[in-house]
């Protein structure tokens, strides 16, 4: 064996040991070529990310409807002759005996609460009623007030105006009608109020009795009420002040 062939078997049987040993460098390519071991890393950790909800698919936080603020007012209707008419808050439902009983006395009585309406000037459904026939029948007129027609509400901090907008008949047969007539939304229950509006109600006890239909109810009411639906127009001060607009 010559001395270069002894040289070169002695070289890679070396470089074979260190392989097994797992320390030496790696053959790649040609005798006597290597390379460096490759480094190994540890797979980076992929930060967590927390899901962003779609902006089309979050429903938006209802706007808070004011608290309501039952007070006594005095009702206007030029229409028809109303004036000064007094308006006193109670707590219960539209023609309940509390309210019949504020009625009998000759006034408008305006019912409150989980089945009522709002005050004077508040978001929500500010419910009046008052006889027809009866206690001097101070709203006998009001079939005879028309869209478009002026009441105003005057309480001891500010005067309303409303316009009348729409003419609805309530039975007292109906779960469904009594629930719509005292809808924060005057015919819409369910709805959530934006604006503050009135109800105008009384017996449509002549209509009633012309149609055959003499039904009563334990209260005297005869089965259908007429009821003016109005929306606020404007506000102004109790002291004279110009008006402003309402939205």
């Amino acid at each position: 064996m010559t001395r270069t062939r002894r040289t070169r078997l002695a070289v890679a049987t070396a470089a074979a040991a260190l392989v097994a040993l797992g320390c030496g460098p790696f053959p790649d390519g040609p005798a006597g070529a290597t390379t460096a071991p490759p480094t190994v890393r540890e797979p980076a950790t992929a930060p967590s990310v927390t899901p962003r909800a779609d902006p089309a698919t979050v429903e938006p936080s209802p706007s808070p409807v004011p608290e309501a603020r039952p007070r006594r007012a005095e009702l206007d209707i030029p229409s028809i002759g109303v004036a000064d008419l007094p308006v006193l808050p109670y707590e219960g439902t539209s023609d309940d005996l509390p309210g019949t009983r504020i009625q009998d006395r000759g006034a408008a009585a305006s019912p409150h609460g989980d089945r009522g309406g709002v005050g004077p000037g508040d978001v929500g459904n500010y419910l009046v009623t008052a006889h027809r026939l009866s206690a001097g029948g101070p709203l006998r007129l009001l079939p005879d007030v028309q869209e478009g027609d002026t009441v105003v509400v005057t309480a001891a901090d500010a005067v309303y105006e409303y316009r009348i907008v729409d003419t609805r008949s309530t039975s007292f047969r109906s779960a469904d009608s009594l629930a719509a007539q005292r809808a924060p939304v005057p015919g819409k229950p369910g709805e959530r109020p934006t604006r503050a509006m009135i109800t105008l109600s009384t017996c449509a006890t002549p209509e009633d009795d012309a149609a055959g239909n003499h039904w009563r109810d334990a209260l005297g009411n005869p089965e259908h009420r007429i009821d003016k639906i109005g929306v606020l127009v404007a506000t102004r001060p109790a002291d004279g002040a110009p008006p402003t607009a309402s939205p």
